[in-house]
């Protein structure tokens, strides 16, 4: 548990941080550029979720919308993390980065009303949408989460799902030392 909380408090801090650092230093909408053609630091801030999903709808609901699933996300990610955190190390990674990252802007919802987005990576006039530390962690913990997910179906001899020329899915699975085909249908 302490590994955990170290790593949603480190996640946490630094977005905090460098939000601050951007809402005390820019204007809003103001940019600086970094890497020219590719990346600038910009302050925005987003109402609505991820890549500004909702933003553009009015009234309070929207507000305690995402109130209430950011709270309900962090609560199953720690109960996801207790229940998985032995299963494999990547898990004890994953998760707290996706709690951190889901934290993070949740404070932002509650003390501000929107998410601080800053970090603008684009190529010619083809813009990401802009994000942040926290939704940096929550890519990086999915991602992170996805392969552990993998490397645990590996290990456990499981395999993909390949459809044969019916249509039907077909498995590969090890029973008692051998390799079987499984027809799903």
């Amino acid at each position: 548990m302490i590994r955990f909380l170290a790593i949603v408090a480190a996640v946490v801090a630094s977005d905090q941080l460098t939000k601050l650092w951007v809402v005390k230093s820019f204007s809003l909408y103001e940019s600086l550029e970094i890497v020219p053609g590719f990346f600038n630091l910009t302050y925005l801030t987003n109402k609505g979720a991820a890549f500004g999903f909702l933003a553009g709808q009015t009234g309070e609901w929207r507000h305690y919308l995402f109130l209430i699933l950011g709270t309900v996300a962090l609560v199953v990610i720690v109960v996801a993390w207790s229940r998985l955190r032995h299963a494999h190390m990547l898990y004890s990674l994953s998760l707290p980065l996706i709690g951190g990252g889901a934290l993070g802007n949740l404070i932002d919802r509650i003390r501000l009303g929107s998410v601080v987005d800053f970090l603008d990576v684009f190529i010619g006039k083809h813009h990401w949408p802009a994000f942040n530390v926290a939704d940096s962690a929550i890519s990086i913990g999915v991602v992170v989460f996805l392969f552990a997910n993998i490397l645990e179906g590996a290990k456990q001899g499981r395999s993909s799902v390949a459809v044969d020329k019916d249509g039907a899915g077909v498995t590969k699975e090890k029973i008692k030392g051998k390799d079987t085909l499984k027809v799903l249908k």
